[in-house]
């Protein structure tokens, strides 16, 4: 569980650190407050990704009447997430989502809640998408999953090389996807 306590400590140590005082009236609060934001942003470093299907396993069986190429797609997913490199945030985030159903098909409204908490954790933006497709596989019983994330990375975007217009794009495919080109371009070009 995330230590709050620990954090507000941590944090006044870091406003002493850059040279500040944190007695001041507009720092006394910000440990406090800080602690409280990490506890929201990454409320998914409490779950493991078993435990995150199991909070979100909402899922319907299906009749067996559907092709072998019937896909679902959710797109548009906003998410965030905080860089493990430089603990900097990962922002205007989008993810798709890809499945094809086998007899299961989930609850579209956990899908966006699982790509939320799994972006709640200190992550890369690799693992997040690896991190999805196995907790969408142990809800829905299928290895058929893609999923494509776009987003802006702010160690990339604030510092550094400095390139605010630049995104990373990262592609997961597994199971009939991996190597069905016709399958991922179907996702790729907005079916």
């Amino acid at each position: 569980m995330i230590d709050k306590v620990a954090i507000e400590k941590h944090i006044r140590g870091l406003l002493i650190a850059l040279g500040d005082n944190p007695d001041r009236e507009g720092l006394i609060d910000t440990p406090k407050r800080v602690a409280n934001m990490y506890e929201e942003i990454f409320e998914g470093m409490n779950y493991t990704n078993d435990e995150i299907a199991n909070l979100f396993n909402k899922s319907f069986e299906i009749n067996n009447n559907l092709n072998s190429d019937d896909i679902v797609v959710i797109r548009d997913i906003e998410i965030f997430s905080c860089c493990e490199h430089h603990l900097a945030l990962m922002y205007d985030m989008v993810v798709t989502i890809a499945y094809i159903p086998k007899n299961r098909v989930i609850g579209l409204s956990k899908i966006a809640r699982i790509c939320d908490m799994v972006g709640k954790r200190l992550q890369l933006q690799e693992k997040i998408g690896r991190d999805i497709a196995e907790i969408m596989s142990k809800i829905i019983e299928s290895e058929d999953i893609a999923v494509l994330i776009k987003g802006k990375h702010s160690c990339m975007t604030a510092r550094g090389i400095s390139k605010t217009n630049s995104f990373t794009e990262t592609s997961l495919f597994m199971g009939k996807f991996k190597d069905n080109y016709n399958l991922q371009n179907r996702i790729y070009n907005k079916i």
